[in-house]
């Protein structure tokens, strides 16, 4: 084809195919992520708008502003103790998960364990396929058996016993980025192997740390299946529970306090957040290399 084939009758030539295709491609992708970012933003916005709405619907839109919706909230005499239980569940899974992983991931870190690559296996196989839904029957089994059924302390024991293979196996590749070189100077100077892994190998992971005491955090406050599973009271019930028991004697959800209530619920999660983004910036890594 010849280049005056390629152009207009005014002159100008005309677009190649390719360009087009360019252009086209360009299009479908801005319209996908419009798409996904709608998909996203309007539950978010609806989350915003819907507590302070008089009139329930799913429109994002505030109609009769009003805070109503809190006060009826508080009328039900478990939501201060749902987001109270949720707390506890939540920073006592914490407590548990950091401590036990920093422990076991320094061990498996610097011990030469037989069969360590096969415990990191199968610590990374229980994290992943192994869910909390596929191990629910068992685990109800042992917390009957272990009287831990309605109880705080069985919540928080399975929900951190779920939480810390990964956890594990995470840490411990924190603790393998500090050089051995620290642990060997605090040895001359007496140190035991506690005092080396408080003071000289955890502020060095501190990011570390912090990675799995948010993720474990978030995960035990959002956790519904082992609280509905294990806890029987409803005054033991944390938040992820509660929410549901805003409906009517048919069993329709009323959407005002709903909203209300799910706007409180992820509070807590978004100051987390907030904390840690302004404390480390979102540089989630630790260590010192030789």
């Amino acid at each position: 084809m010849s280049l005056k084939d390629l152009t207009r009758l005014d002159g100008r030539p005309s677009r190649s195919p390719g360009r087009l295709r360019r252009i086209a491609g360009r299009a479908v992708s801005a319209v996908f992520v419009i798409a996904v970012t709608a998909f996203f933003l309007v539950p978010m916005l609806w989350l915003l708008t819907a507590p302070f709405s008089y009139v329930s619907s799913f429109t994002v839109s505030i109609s009769e502003p009003t805070l109503k919706n809190f006060a009826d909230l508080f009328h039900n005499p478990y939501t201060g103790s749902s987001l109270l239980n949720s707390a506890i569940y939540s920073l006592g899974s914490v407590v548990i998960v950091v401590g036990c992983a920093a422990l076991a991931g320094y061990a498996l870190s610097r011990a030469r364990v037989p069969g360590r690559n096969l415990i990191l296996l199968v610590l990374l196989l229980l994290s992943s396929v192994v869910t909390g839904s596929a191990a629910i029957v068992p685990l109800y089994f042992i917390a009957f058996n272990l009287h831990l059924i309605d109880t705080i302390p069985g919540v928080v024991l399975v929900m951190a016993g779920g939480l810390l293979p990964a956890a594990i196996f995470i840490l411990k590749d924190f603790m393998d980025s500090v050089p051995a070189s620290y642990e060997e100077s605090a040895r001359v100077f007496g140190a035991s192997p506690f005092q080396i892994l408080r003071d000289v190998v955890a502020p060095v992971v501190r990011p570390g740390i912090a990675v799995i005491a948010v993720w474990t955090f978030v995960s035990a406050w959002g956790n519904f299946l082992i609280p509905f599973i294990i806890v029987r009271n409803p005054s033991l019930a944390p938040a992820a529970v509660q929410i549901f028991s805003f409906q009517t004697s048919g069993g329709q959800t009323v959407l005002r306090t709903a909203a209300a209530f799910a706007l409180l619920y992820s509070l807590p999660v978004v100051v987390l957040y907030l904390i840690v983004a302004r404390r480390y910036g979102f540089r989630f890594y630790g260590g010192i290399k030789a």
